[in-house]
């Protein structure tokens, strides 16, 4: 009952409380990032969401489009700015993912939508992170996020979607606080992004 009836109600309800609280923050960043990266503090991706239906996530944008004499992106970790390090660093990153929840495209809660070309890649097993709609954090990221293999995600994912309840939910939120306090897991070791997955 709690998933199918009182989350979503629940899921709008706080962005829109939380969009209007941050709104200075959401205002000081997006005026930061919009001069580090050239006039475009936003970042637009398609990704998959509850039933691998496509959607336009929002974040804001870490890495500017700097390129290399050939016309060819710098690495990400030149690309980086100093500003977007910080809000990266800080999970600001994933604040505008809060117009996606009141859209209804995301949860607060749920397994991170990935990329659209990973879904001919997952196992039956796999997709069932895809029964429920994606979330800003979740049962992953709290157990590893991004120093974690791809398996183990998928693994702590499915795990969610078979036991999601107010009470875990409520216990991610808490986790996911402590985790962005002490900034654990937020990147692959030696890299600023996470690899890509390439199957099981």
């Amino acid at each position: 009952m709690y998933s199918n009836i009182f989350k979503s109600g629940i899921d709008f309800l706080i962005s829109l409380i939380a969009l209007i609280l941050l709104s200075p923050l959401f205002l000081f960043v997006t005026i930061g990032l919009f001069f580090a990266n050239q006039g475009k503090p936003f970042f637009f991706q398609t990704r998959p969401g509850k039933k691998g239906k496509l959607f336009k996530i929002v974040k804001f944008k870490t890495m500017n489009d700097r390129k290399d004499l050939n016309g060819n992106l710098l690495s990400d970790a030149e690309r980086l700015t100093k500003i977007g390090s910080f809000v990266r660093k800080t999970s600001l990153d994933e604040m505008p993912q809060l117009l996606n929840v009141i859209k209804a495209d995301m949860s607060l809660i749920g397994p991170r939508p990935l990329l659209p070309q990973y879904l001919a890649l997952y196992s039956d097993f796999q997709n069932r992170r895809h029964e429920v709609k994606p979330g800003i954090t979740g049962w992953a990221q709290v157990n590893g996020r991004n120093g974690i293999s791809w398996d183990k995600k998928f693994e702590l994912d499915v795990w969610y979607v078979d036991h999601i309840s107010l009470i875990l939910d409520l216990k991610i939120v808490l986790l996911t606080i402590k985790k962005v306090l002490i900034r654990e897991g937020i990147n692959s070791k030696g890299q600023v992004t996470t690899e890509a997955f390439k199957g099981s």
